[in-house]
């Protein structure tokens, strides 16, 4: 009787870890720029009416930090309906806003509070600081929990259900876009986990902010 439950509760455990593997896998995206060279820092997703919300992603906690006198991350994907908060780690003052009209906001000069807010509409959110004119991020509100961003070679790893899509959109963003507010669309008839995508940008892309620093600041 010993041995027989041994062996129920490995077969339970394996089909636990078969079903626990067939939930969801990965769909592989290259993003290429209008030259076909490896595009990095460029954000894509997936919308679809059948597509179904992922609960982890809407329950993460999202931050957009400021280190070094930079944003950090520089781009971050978040659901609509997300709360990012926006702690400041370096020991100086910053004084982070948005003109966007997908969210205008102004949190006045701060080190210890960190500062949240609710975003519940889709777009591209520019950030700026008003101490350090350098200073450059985003954030990108997606009506989607299945996002990534591209690596340094141009690549990314959405996460989706088992099984296979029909009908859905991949979207494609880059802060160097002329309107950061229209992403370039792919309609995709049939996709799955496991797949291998190739896209290509078809605009050239504008001039981005590099980052770089001050040497003085008066906000020590």
């Amino acid at each position: 009787m010993i041995q027989l439950k041994h062996i129920l509760s490995l077969s339970v455990t394996a089909l636990l870890l078969a079903a626990t593997s067939a939930v969801a896998g990965q769909l592989s995206v290259q993003v290429l720029d209008n030259q076909g060279q490896a595009l990095p820092g460029a954000a894509v997703w997936l919308t679809g009416q059948g597509l179904a919300d992922d609960a982890e992603v809407l329950k993460r906690s999202y931050k957009m930090g400021q280190k070094n006198r930079a944003f950090t991350p520089h781009l971050l994907i978040v659901p609509k309906q997300a709360q990012v908060s926006f702690p400041n780690y370096d020991s100086i003052l910053h004084h982070v806003y948005s003109f966007s009209p997908a969210k205008t906001f102004e949190f006045k000069l701060y080190r210890d509070q960190p500062q949240a807010l609710t975003f519940a509409a889709t777009g591209a959110v520019e950030l700026g600081c008003n101490i350090h004119d350098w200073m450059l991020g985003y954030i990108l509100v997606v009506d989607s929990t299945h996002f990534a961003v591209t690596d340094a070679q141009g690549k990314a790893q959405i996460s989706l259900p088992a099984g296979q899509l029909n009908n859905v959109e991949l979207k494609v963003w880059h802060e160097g876009f002329v309107d950061l507010d229209k992403p370039q669309s792919e309609r995709l008839s049939v996709v799955k986990a496991g797949e291998q995508l190739n896209v290509q940008l078809r605009q050239a892309l504008g001039m981005f902010q590099d980052d770089f620093s001050d040497e003085f600041d008066d906000y020590e």
